[in-house]
C-alpha cells in the first residue's frame, strides 16, 4: 500500500536554497506565473466541459483535460515556491575587486586567448554567451579571486584574471 503524500512533502524534493537571478529572470518568472494564472479558468472550464460528457473513466478528453489543469497548478505552486527564495543579482555593481555573483570577469588563457564571462546563479547560464555558473568548474574557482589570480589547474585550463568588473 503506498502512503499518500502531502503537497507540503512534495515540495521538499526541491533545493529550498537561496536562487540568484538578475532581474530580468525575475521579471520572466513573475510573467510566466501571471500567465499561467490567467490561463486557469480556461483550463478549469475545458476540465468541466469534458467531464459533463459521462463516464470519466474511460474519457482520454477529460484525462487529458485534467492532467493539463494538474500540471498548470504544480507549476504556479512551484514559481510561488521560487519567487519567494529569489535573490537579486545586480551585474556591475562590483566595489570589492573581487570575483562575486553579477561579476564580469576577463580572462587570459595560456595561449593568450582572452574571454570574458558575466557570473551568474546556474538558471541563467549560457556558457557560448560567455554567462556562467558559479557554481559550475571555472565559475566555484573565480569566485573570492582578484585581479591578477591564475585559477585553473588540476586538469583544467589555467586562466589569469586580466579584470574584474
Amino acid at each position: 500500500m503506498q502512503i499518500p503524500r502531502r503537497k507540503s512533502d512534495v515540495l521538499k524534493i526541491w533545493d529550498d536554497g537561496p536562487i540568484h537571478l538578475t532581474e530580468e529572470a525575475f521579471e520572466r518568472m513573475k510573467n510566466n506565473l501571471a500567465r499561467l494564472k490567467h490561463d486557469l479558468p480556461e483550463l478549469i472550464a475545458e476540465a468541466q466541459r469534458t467531464a459533463a460528457f459521462g463516464d470519466r473513466s474511460d474519457s482520454a478528453e477529460y484525462k487529458e483535460a485534467k492532467s493539463i489543469l494538474r500540471r498548470t497548478h504544480w507549476q504556479i505552486l512551484s514559481i510561488k515556491d521560487q519567487i519567494k527564495r529569489v535573490v537579486i543579482i545586480k551585474p556591475g555593481e562590483n566595489i570589492s575587486g573581487t570575483v562575486q555573483l553579477g561579476s564580469t570577469v576577463v580572462l587570459e588563457a595560456e595561449d593568450g586567448a582572452q574571454r570574458t564571462f558575466l557570473i551568474l546563479g546556474k538558471r541563467e547560464t549560457n556558457p557560448s554567451e560567455g554567462r556562467i555558473s558559479d557554481e559550475s568548474p571555472l565559475g566555484a574557482s573565480l569566485i573570492n579571486r582578484s585581479k591578477g589570480d591564475i585559477v585553473g589547474g588540476n586538469g583544467f585550463r589555467k586562466y589569469r584574471i586580466l579584470e574584474v568588473r
